[in-house]
């Protein structure tokens, strides 16, 4: 698997990545940059929040203040999650930023219990390397709350925020059916904020008065270069966010992780904006965004991607698990040539129906896929019809683990050099690199 690198973009460090992304940043360099101020009360933060429109930054881009709002108005005294199990293949940005910038997420954390009340948190996740990250973060400083990390194994439906509920209380870390929502009764049955670490981190920005919201992360990937995590302002455009990635041409775009379906070379020129993606039946996500080289096929890369659902799937769900199969079986027959009109309108009608019918969005997922590929692609579609695809012939289904991103390692802070689990080199970096800052080193 290659290795992800990391690009900050020129002009000063980025709020999130920070000035040092390659490195663990320890207590020290946390607070010498302003972490863990509690200076505004409570109700003005929430203010601040949802003034500068914070959305959550796990996939579906839920107003944040709205979250924090009905969940300090709940019945009963409530509970916080930092949820950092990254489901998507695609994505690595908040397994980096538990294991980077560990003190940045458990600050918004902290301020996320301050506005909603709540006495104790949790940090879920699936990342060895992260929670040890944490678990040093927690004995560097006491968050003056109860917190309790709790590890799950990873899956695509884990980080669901009812399933993140189910494991903490003891069970499978499996999506259960609403309502109830797990605002109104989660955790223990207290009302409880699930929010993505990314989130939580954005949260902690603007508590110390940092611009926080004009910009996101993003994992690209695709074609033969390494992935990049990088974080961008929103406006800058697929093409341009391609050609910092490697892929110069794509001849498609994996939106959003899995969530956002396939996109053609012609919507290049979107820029990255939550209401121009929706127009063009897209999404952000999880800000996971692969690009297709010219040499690969959209029908592979959905079939895979499908396949990758399929295996994922919770089995809870009969329709789930019956739709997310015919919905792979039928595009691998489209690949290997043999799917008559029958079965792309069978495509077709499944891409419509299914969407809102299982207990996550695992069905939503697949469905898009095959949707945006009929819709986007139908004289691909239609040549996969009359004969069989040497592209596709060469990439067969492998549940997903094509679409993997390997998550970019940190480098111990000085005073942490004892961790053998970190590398002692620096990785490859291809792309320009910010300088550390000369004040502070972790």
């Amino acid at each position: 698997m290659t290795l992800t690198v990391i690009h900050a973009p020129s002009g000063g460090p980025t709020p999130v990545l920070g000035p040092n992304p390659d490195r663990v940043e320890n207590l020290a360099c946390y607070l010498a940059r302003g972490g863990y101020r509690a200076e505004l009360p409570p109700e003005e933060l929430l203010a601040r929040v949802e003034a500068a429109e914070l959305r959550g930054h796990g996939g579906a881009g839920f107003p944040t203040a709205v979250k924090l709002r009905a969940v300090r108005d709940g019945a009963g005294t409530p509970v916080v999650v930092a949820n950092g199990e990254e489901g998507e293949p695609g994505s690595v940005k908040d397994r980096w930023l538990l294991r980077a910038r560990p003190h940045l997420v458990l600050d918004g954390l902290v301020q996320a219990a301050r506005i909603t009340g709540a006495d104790r948190a949790y940090v879920y996740l699936s990342d060895a390397a992260a929670e040890r990250s944490v678990h040093e973060a927690l004995t560097e400083r006491d968050p003056g709350l109860p917190v309790e990390l709790v590890r799950t194994e990873p899956a695509y439906v884990a980080g669901e925020e009812s399933a993140v509920v189910r494991r903490i209380d003891g069970g499978p870390a499996l999506p259960t059916a609403k309502p109830p929502r797990v605002f109104e009764r989660g955790v223990g049955g207290a009302p409880t904020l699930v929010a993505n670490v990314e989130t939580l981190a954005r949260l902690a920005l603007l508590a110390a008065a940092h611009d926080a919201t004009e910009s996101v992360l993003l994992t690209l990937s695709g074609g033969r270069d390494a992935p990049v995590l990088t974080e961008q302002r929103y406006g800058v455009t697929l093409r341009q966010l391609a050609f910092l990635q490697g892929t110069v041409e794509p001849k498609a775009v994996l939106m959003g992780g899995l969530f956002g379906g396939l996109l053609p070379s012609t919507a290049l020129e979107l820029p990255l904006d939550r209401a121009r993606l929706a127009e063009a039946g897209t999404g952000l996500g999880c800000g996971a965004i692969r690009f297709l080289a010219p040499g690969e096929c959209p029908v592979s890369v959905a079939t895979d991607a499908v396949d990758h659902l399929a295996v994922e799937s919770s089995r809870q769900c009969g329709v789930c698990v019956s739709g997310t199969r015919a919905l792979r079986d039928t595009l691998v027959a489209l690949a290997e040539g043999r799917c008559d009109a029958d079965g792309v309108a069978n495509l077709a009608r499944w891409a419509q129906g299914l969407p809102g019918r299982g207990a996550c969005g695992l069905l939503d997922a697949a469905a898009r896929l095959a949707g945006t590929l009929l819709n986007g692609f139908p004289e691909l579609v239609a040549a996969h019809r009359s004969e069989p695809c040497p592209a596709c012939a060469a990439t067969p289904p492998d549940a997903g683990r094509r679409l993997r991103v390997h998550v970019p390692a940190p480098l111990s802070a000085p005073d942490r050099a004892g961790d053998s689990s970190r590398p002692t080199q620096p990785q490859p970096q291809p792309h320009p690199q910010p300088q550390p800052a000369p004040a502070c080193v972790g």
